[in-house]
């Protein structure tokens, strides 16, 4: 079975997310997304919080799972028995970090490739700071992620608002 781990944040996922999914679950037979703890990014969601949100958003794709992780991605990738890691490139400024960090993966375990994958060109600008930056202004994020997700943004914006 060849199985590719998606690794992030999350932090909340979008469209852009959501369309390397779908078109790299066609060329696998299993998919992981991995949300990353990552606290150290100081996410607006909560480790929970994001997997839900990303577990509603994939529900309907029956060979991906979500999943958590925690410490070096190269260990959990040989936990899962993953044959691949998949990481989005919005722009050339996402490949010279990208590429470092899929060297300094090989240089850790050789036993799995990385590959990369460029969403549709309409999502190529959008991120997950972008996302939370409009929705904490009031913005409407409709267009960029899940209904479910621009929901539970306009949700956490709502409570933070309300504790001012």
């Amino acid at each position: 079975m060849r199985t590719v781990i998606y690794p992030g944040s999350f932090d909340p996922i979008t469209n852009g997310h959501l369309d390397v999914i779908r078109r790299a679950a066609k060329l696998f037979d299993r998919m992981v997304v991995a949300v990353a703890i990552s606290e150290s990014k100081h996410p607006l969601f909560n480790l929970r919080e994001r997997f839900d949100l990303v577990a509603r958003a994939v529900e309907d794709l029956p060979n991906v799972e979500t999943d958590t992780f925690e410490g070096l991605l190269v260990e959990y990738v040989d936990k899962q028995a993953a044959q691949a890691v998949l990481r989005g490139l919005r722009a050339v400024s996402d490949f010279e970090f990208e590429f470092q960090l899929a060297l300094m993966n090989r240089k850790l375990n050789d036993r799995f490739e990385t590959i990369f994958m460029m969403p549709k060109d309409t999502y190529t600008f959008l991120s997950s700071s972008i996302v939370k930056e409009i929705a904490r202004l009031g913005g409407d994020v409709s267009s960029f992620v899940p209904a479910h997700v621009r929901d539970a943004l306009a949700e956490k914006f709502a409570a933070a608002a309300a504790c001012v």
